[in-house]
């Protein structure tokens, strides 16, 4: 209930690096998601992390608290691990969802997926 009614990161980031919009086939909940990608040196390598997440849910009380706690869970991780989240961790954080909700922690972990992708896209096109 608490990134429910208080929820984390909510917003737009103007210029994201990447940028996902999602709909939940399910229910129809809809996620915007916005990164901004940092670079910072660790053990010598130059590594890529999330600076910055800011999104807008258009959902029930479980798609905006999963959002919320996503958003919170990747903030400063590495690309990679970023990845390597998966739904039921969102949940775990959360302390559980009704089964029934269970498919609104994709909609965060989808939409991050995206707008990761989309990043990697822009850089690709970009030439950096």
């Amino acid at each position: 209930m608490k990134h429910f009614l208080h929820p984390k990161n909510i917003g737009e980031i103007k210029n994201p690096d990447g940028k996902s919009e999602i709909v939940n086939p399910i229910c129809g909940d809809k996620l915007w998601l916005f990164i901004k990608i940092g670079k910072k040196r660790v053990k010598g390598k130059e590594v890529e992390y999330i600076k910055e997440i800011k999104y807008k849910t258009l959902g029930c009380a479980a798609a905006i608290a999963t959002s919320s706690m996503l958003s919170e869970i990747v903030k400063g991780k590495s690309i990679d691990e970023a990845l390597k989240i998966k739904a039921k961790d969102i949940v775990k954080e959360l302390g559980g969802l009704p089964k029934h909700k269970l498919h609104c922690s994709l909609l965060g972990i989808n939409g991050l997926r995206k707008a990761i992708e989309d990043y990697k896209r822009k850089k690709i096109k970009d030439g950096s």
